[in-house]
């Protein structure tokens, strides 16, 4: 898996461009403020140990938040970060998984729709602890 996070003084998106078709249509955006977004790719070899890739993302995910200060955190699928990919739907199935889990723990966690091209639209402040890259 690689994931990068983004602390975000503002975070919106609108969806343009669906690429998957077994999915659910979503027509409208969202914005989010002082939110930690997580750019996440599954990768292939993610499929053989997915408990364990659950538990870290979930881990990174609290902690960049903590480091961050905010309890807001979004799940953003991008698959731009290596050359294997997850298969979609067990992609999908981690990111509802590690939701549940973040809410769980009194996080509020939200999704961006999957399986589409969105126009983004990203304010992060200049500080280190706003960009954190982990790969596992």
């Amino acid at each position: 898996m690689k994931l990068l996070m983004i602390y975000c003084n503002r975070f919106a998106y609108k969806p343009v461009n669906k690429t998957l078709e077994d999915f659910p249509d979503v027509k409208n955006g969202n914005i989010f403020e002082e939110a930690l977004v997580a750019f996440i790719q599954t990768e292939e070899s993610d499929m053989e140990n997915s408990k364990a890739v659950e538990t870290k993302l979930v881990k990174n995910l609290k902690w960049g938040a903590k480091k961050n200060g905010t309890q807001k955190v979004v799940l953003h699928s991008f698959a731009h970060l290596s050359e294997s990919k997850a298969e979609p739907h067990f992609t999908k199935k981690l990111f509802d998984l590690a939701e549940a889990r973040m809410k769980n723990a009194g996080y509020h966690c939200e999704q961006t729709p999957f399986g589409y091209f969105l126009d983004i639209d990203v304010k992060a402040p200049g500080i280190s602890q706003a960009r954190i890259f982990k790969s596992f």
